[in-house]
């Protein structure tokens, strides 16, 4: 499969998510069609451009016909007040299948082998990000925080997985997991919770036992251990000494008895020789 079409079978599918996108609008006043803000919206992450809705405008004006239309479909370009009213009540969930799809088109065109490692290993960086915070502004999906001084924090957090490989500049993206509160959970949503119920998602999925979950230390507890194990992942996470007090011990008592392997690299950074060491 060619990388154009691989593109174009990509688009299709992000449109025909789009279309499922339900209208909350109960006026008159539809001018703009729901699938249009959302392909406006993607077009600004795909240009990389904060200004891209005015840009595209403009071209529009001169040209008659915009590289947002040509690309994607859309056929009128709303304003950014009006991409929010439209988009910030749909649920992200409803796009889901696009990174699945997108995921199975590299795996059919052959383009995921460039991102396998050892042992033809594919790695998926997992990691939390805050998105939105604030003392003042909140709704039913924050996480909440109380400060010293005795306010709020409002929060909007997630965990967006990756595929990585050492040396490409590139990442693919996987499907977020949004840290929020759950229904029937009395206990506010952590990232714990959040990375089992991506994976208990997406094991199915991944389940060829070609893929390495990577992970830091909030990860390497018993319970997330064995859930990888279960939906057939490997996994490298970061285990800190203070809070792996006895695998720290374990590892010095073997260390003691010769049976820990120690390997020192010197490595050329371009500016002066760092010496690595690895045990």
């Amino acid at each position: 499969m060619k990388p154009s079409q691989v593109f174009d079978e990509l688009i299709k599918t992000m449109t025909q998510s789009f279309e499922s996108l339900s209208d909350p609008r109960t006026g008159a006043n539809t001018i703009y069609e729901v699938k249009d803000a959302a392909v406006s919206a993607f077009g600004v992450f795909f240009t990389q451009s904060s200004s891209f809705l005015g840009y595209q405008r403009m071209i529009e004006k001169a040209k008659g016909k915009s590289n947002v239309q040509s690309l994607f479909g859309a056929e009128r370009i709303p304003s950014d007040a009006q991409v929010r009213n439209l988009l910030d009540e749909q649920s992200p969930e409803l796009l889901y299948g696009v990174f699945e799809k997108g995921h199975e088109l590299l795996v059919a065109s052959g383009k995921m082998a460039r991102f396998r490692s050892y042992e033809g290993q594919v790695l998926i960086s997992c990691d939390g990000t805050g998105t939105i915070s604030s003392q003042k502004i909140h709704c039913a999906n924050c996480s909440r925080q109380e400060l010293a001084n005795g306010e709020t924090l409002y929060t909007h957090n997630a965990i967006l997985p990756v595929i990585v490989k050492t040396g490409e500049s590139r990442v693919l993206v996987l499907e977020p997991e949004f840290i929020s509160p759950q229904d029937g959970h009395e206990k506010q949503d952590c990232e714990r919770a959040a990375i089992k119920r991506w994976v208990k998602r997406n094991g199915a999925h991944f389940a060829d036992h070609e893929y390495t979950l990577l992970g830091d230390d909030l990860y390497a507890c018993q319970p997330i251990c064995d859930l990888f194990l279960e939906k057939n992942f490997n996994f490298i996470l970061v285990c800190k000494p203070d809070s792996h007090v006895a695998l720290y011990e374990q590892v010095e008592f073997l260390n003691k008895l010769g049976h820990v392997e120690q390997m020192t690299l010197r490595h050329w950074n371009g500016k002066h020789y760092e010496i690595h060491r690895y045990r």
